[in-house]
Order: structure tokens, then C-alpha cells, then sequence
């Protein structure tokens, strides 16, 4: 299956009409939204001057994506990934631009991320398994909610700061025509039947709606800024 440039996501920040074809990611983290590696190698961070030369970069084992060696140009880099390249010694971490397109930021706390809570699962033993947003799972505690946001140490996945989704915390718009946007829960709707229920959230000069899915809390009620540095 190939992608053509002028269907490829909308997160995709690449020239539409220069070529016909882009790389396409191969299945794993994230949703249809996501980077393929090789763009992110060759055309965000400058690091190769053609595919062929990222390709290289890339299988000789020399980019790090949330700390683990990844050896597959179309592996799926999304929001909130961290990219580190020890050879110059930098790391990155995928955020949004002013468009709501993935961009990497350069970033000094690539031992961190931050994963939304999606789903538990009661395992054998009564252990409770958390299903974050990238596809990564857990096991965690019953205190710990669906929509709330973990700060996890990488590559270990240990927890290291729980934030809870609640009226006033501070929440990233993930999704929609305000991806990027900051804000504060100001309300929470539950909507009866198969429709996805609805947050209000508070910006600067406006209020927006949207769906509970397009939410992403990035600090508490008392944050005055995202609990890791997120580009914004």
C-alpha cells in the first residue's frame, strides 16, 4: 500500500504537491495520524539528504524513539514521542505547531513522557492492566481513571506523576481544527446514547467544545503550565 501526498494526514507538515507519493507508517504505536520515521529523520531534523541515506541512519541502529532502538523507517512516531539521537547527543519531542501539525521540539527531559489513560482491563489476580493512548500498556492501580495522564519514566514505562481528569485542570486540545490549543476543563458533559460525550474547556479569549477524545490533560487544577515541556 502506498500514501499519496495529498491524502497523507493532516499532522503531516510536507510539501502536497512536489511529488505524488510519501512514506507510508507500517503498523504499531499511535493512530493514521502518525510520522513516518524516515520524514522525521530526513526532512525535520536535517540528518540525511535523501531517503536512501535516512534508511541507512535509521537501520544501523541510530535513532532512539522513546529510548528503544527503532530499525524501521516507517515505524509510526506520534504526539508526544521522544526522538533522541546519542551520536549528537540532542533529543526531540513531538508536538504540535501553530497548525496542529507534528513538529519535533527539541526537548532536555527525554526521560519523561506523558500518556492519556484509554482503558483498564482486570487482569488474572485481580491486577489492574492501563491501555494508554499509543497502544503502550501497564499495570497500574483501580485509583488510577480512564482520561486521566501519567507521567511515565522511558524506556522503563515506570510511573512517575499521576494527573487526574477533573473541572479545572489544564488540558491540551489533541484533535479537530484547535489541536494544540491550551485550556482548562471548564465543563464536562455526558451524553446519553452512542454520541462521545462533550468538554468544554476554557481558553485565553474563548470557550471551545469538543469531544472527550480530543482531550488530553497536561497538568492539574493548580498548573500554571503542561507538567513537561510540550513546545507551547
Amino acid at each position: 500500500m502506498h500514501q499519496k501526498r495529498l491524502s497523507a494526514p493532516k499532522t503531516l507538515k510536507i510539501p502536497r504537491k512536489t511529488d505524488k507519493w510519501v512514506i507510508k507508517t507500517s503498523p504499531g504505536p499511535h493512530d493514521g495520524r502518525a510520522m513516518p520515521l524516515l520524514i522525521l529523520v530526513r526532512d525535520f531534523l536535517g540528518l540525511a539528504d535523501t531517503g536512501r541515506e535516512a534508511r541507512r541512519i535509521i537501520s544501523a541502529g541510530k535513532i532512539l524513539v522513546d529510548g528503544r532502538v527503532v530499525k524501521n523507517y516507517k515505524f509510526p512516531v506520534g504526539l508526544f514521542d521522544v526522538v533522541t539521537i546519542p551520536e549528537i547527543e540532542k533529543s526531540y519531542r513531538i508536538v504540535f505547531d501553530e497548525r496542529g501539525r507534528y513538529i519535533p521540539k527539541e526537548t532536555e527531559e527525554a526521560d519523561k513522557k506523558i500518556y492519556k489513560v484509554i482503558g483498564k482491563t482486570l487482569l488474572k489476580g485481580g491486577k489492574i492492566q492501563l491501555n494508554l493512548f499509543d497502544g503502550t500498556n501497564i499495570l497500574g492501580s483501580n485509583e488510577i481513571s480512564t482520561k486521566d495522564t501519567l507521567v511515565l519514566k522511558i524506556p522503563e514505562k515506570e510511573i512517575l506523576n499521576h494527573i487526574r481528569f477533573e473541572e479545572g485542570a489544564l488540558v491540551m486540545i489533541i484533535g479537530g481544527t484547535h489541536a494544540g490549543e491550551i485550556g482548562r476543563i471548564k465543563e464536562y458533559k455526558v451524553v446519553r446514547g452512542s454520541a462521545p460525550n462533550l468538554v468544554t474547556v476554557e481558553g485565553e479569549t474563548r470557550d471551545i467544545t469538543t469531544i472527550e477524545d480530543y482531550i488530553f490533560v497536561v497538568g492539574d487544577k493548580e498548573a500554571e503550565k503542561p507538567i513537561i515541556d510540550l513546545g507551547v
